[in-house]
């Protein structure tokens, strides 16, 4: 990066540290615990189940083989790292910036924004936002139904951090907001860190997607808008540098994060053409009948044998398939938290399937149609009948 500040008057957030840090659940702080209170967000979410299984969630293509695909843990990362580097050059908490960063997408389904689609069908919802599903899961969820107990500045910013409205400039709603009563995408973050995620959200992925299609062979570089290819560059490492030293240059003339005019247009001119040749390209609506197939088999199998066993955790086993048991783990340890909301028996099952990766999603529908134990099962019956052919061999 080559854009340098000597300090700011412009960003200062106005709630008091009493709100920003406030926790769901009020503990003593520890006076020796070194982190801070935005890096102990951060900690707790990288040792959270749900941080963990991103590594193997969809980013734009689906349960990728290529390693150098990315995946919706590289992404947060990518984000992650912007929004510090801005932070940092705007004279604002790089810390609070990461642990939003680190959070933000939790909520994501398997096979990305399909998948989200297709839940929201299954569950009868108007319509599953993402965002608002990860607070779900850093309050709640996690944890076993007990929640990470992050501070009130970091579930701002990941509720509100909304990628996929692509907005010129930004400035934060300065005002202390009921997050468990949002259920729409039209607030905006509290904090001016989470301001820089929310535009950090869009350059992260903005090149990255196109490289990745490059790569894939989706779409060639030579088709990247000519004002793009000229105002950004032609990969990812040139189109983060380009809208990372514009919006820190241009935040800091005009007291607002933001693009200039020109790199705003290049920008809106290439996701536009993310949208029409990848994200809306035929080869990725081509997946759309085979996922919609696994979480439909998924919803309605589960859902049948939650109806059936209930919290009987031995009763899932019946079933003599691995998913029905970790199914029936899963109902009995998060049964306090699901009693405590009067949980509906689908939204128990959409919480459960919302979870997996892309990967498990298959696997336990592949486990529904032929258990891995069918056939070992007869593997055990065969040893024994080769046992007994022995030892009559040897009489």
């Amino acid at each position: 990066m080559t854009v340098h500040h000597e300090g700011n008057l412009f960003f200062q957030n106005e709630l008091g540290a009493d709100v920003l840090r406030r926790r769901l659940v009020s503990r003593p702080e520890d006076a020796t615990d070194l982190r801070g209170h935005y890096f102990r967000d951060t900690t707790a979410l990288i040792h959270s189940y749900p941080f963990r299984r991103m590594k193997h969630k969809t980013q734009v293509f689906f349960a990728p083989r290529n390693d150098h695909i990315c995946t919706r843990i590289e992404h947060v990362l990518h984000v992650s790292t912007i929004a510090s580097t801005i932070c940092r050059a705007l004279n604002l908490d790089a810390d609070l910036a990461w642990a939003i960063g680190m959070g933000h997408d939790l909520g994501h389904t398997p096979f990305g924004h399909l998948g989200e689609k297709i839940l929201s069908q299954l569950r009868g919802i108007e319509g599953f936002r993402h965002e608002i599903y990860s607070l779900r899961v850093v309050d709640h969820l996690a944890n076993y139904g007990r929640g990470l107990n992050l501070t009130y500045a970091v579930r701002d910013g990941i509720i509100n951090h909304c990628g996929e409205k692509f907005e010129q400039s930004l400035a934060p709603d300065h005002t202390e907001k009921d997050l468990s009563t949002i259920t729409r995408r039209d607030h905006l973050p509290s904090t001016w860190e989470g301001v820089v995620v929310r535009m950090s959200d869009k350059i992260a992925y903005l090149g990255r997607d196109l490289e990745d299609a490059i790569q894939l062979g989706l779409i060639d570089a030579d088709e990247i808008p000519p004002d793009g290819k000229s105002a950004l560059g032609r990969n990812n490492s040139e189109i983060i540098n380009s809208l990372v030293n514009d919006l820190i240059r241009t935040s800091l003339e005009t007291g607002t994060v933001g693009f200039s005019d020109d790199i705003y247009h290049a920008f809106v001119q290439v996701k536009d053409f993310n949208y029409r040749r990848i994200y809306n390209s035929p080869a990725l609506a081509g997946y759309h009948q085979y996922f919609e197939r696994v979480l439909e088999t998924l919803f309605h199998y589960l859902g049948d044998v939650f109806s059936r066993h209930g919290l009987e955790r031995d009763s899932y086993h019946r079933e003599n398939n691995t998913l029905a048991a970790r199914f029936g783990d899963y109902v009995c340890k998060m049964e306090p938290f699901y009693s405590s909301e009067a949980s509906p028996p689908e939204q128990v099952v959409f919480d459960y399937i919302a979870g997996m990766t892309d990967d498990f999603a298959i696997e336990s529908v592949q486990e529904i149609m032929v258990p891995r134990q069918f056939s070992a099962q007869f593997d055990h019956l065969a040893l024994g009948l080769d046992s007994v052919t022995r030892s009559d061999d040897a009489f």
